[in-house]
């Protein structure tokens, strides 16, 4: 039987690879990815909204659709 992480371990996790993920480099997603897990660790619904959302406050909404549109570039 796999040990199951309770929600608090899940959430700290999430948080850990949110920290480890701001030291790399801005517009390689691996930021809005963090951000997007340590939502959904924390119960949100939609938590790419929720990422998006925090983007668009620290960076405006100009800054965040320039690195959105980067982002949908690399990965085709």
């Amino acid at each position: 039987m796999a040990k199951v992480k309770s929600g608090k371990a899940v959430r700290r996790a999430a948080r850990q690879t949110y920290k480890e993920a701001a030291k790399k480099s801005l517009g390689e997603g691996s930021r809005f990815k963090a951000i997007a897990e340590s939502a959904k660790a924390g119960g949100a619904k939609n938590p790419e909204a929720v990422a998006a959302a925090i983007g668009i406050k620290k960076y405006g909404q100009k800054k965040m659709t320039k690195m959105a549109v980067a982002g949908k570039k690399r990965r085709k």
